[in-house]
């Protein structure tokens, strides 16, 4: 006996391989939503993105979401990076989240707002297994209002 297959209707079959292209590319993606909408001095944000294929480039990327709340235009970043032999890296990084009348970057509606910042364009991962990014502000405030939630996002590279 042989079993009939549905058929799947044009529009919806389309709709589908255009979101699965779309993120295709993804390789990881979390974040990290702040107690309160403060990110606390001590609170380490903390991902693992295990690598399995070495032959690629990537892209990385943060994301920070904000309130109208957040009292700066611009935030300080320490990203620590352990790489699966033990190898650490760390860089000190400033972005703008908005421009000097105040008017934010990025994408948002209401009091929300998204931005993604580019942290590292182009790049192989040398080893397959996992790698730890932890981040932590760097604002000299030890409650940061305004900060709804932090994330990562890597992807193949793009040219």
């Amino acid at each position: 006996m042989i079993k009939e297959i549905t058929k799947i209707p044009f529009p919806l079959f389309v709709l589908i391989f255009l979101l699965t292209a779309c993120y295709s590319d993804l390789i990881y993606t979390d974040s990290v939503t702040m107690p309160e909408k403060t990110w606390d001095l001590s609170n380490i944000v903390n991902f693992t993105a295990p690598v399995t294929d070495t032959t690629i480039t990537s892209d990385v990327y943060f994301t920070i979401r904000t309130g109208s709340d957040y009292p700066f235009r611009n935030i300080f970043l320490f990203v620590t990076t352990l790489s699966p032999d033990g190898k650490t890296m760390t860089d000190t990084l400033e972005y703008y989240l908005a421009d000097e009348k105040g008017n934010w970057f990025g994408k948002g509606s209401g009091d929300v707002h998204e931005l993604d910042l580019p942290y590292r364009s182009n790049i192989y991962f040398p080893r397959k297994g996992n790698y730890d990014f932890k981040i932590r502000h760097g604002m000299r405030t030890d409650g940061l209002k305004g900060i709804y939630d932090f994330g990562i996002r890597i992807q193949k590279f793009k040219r």
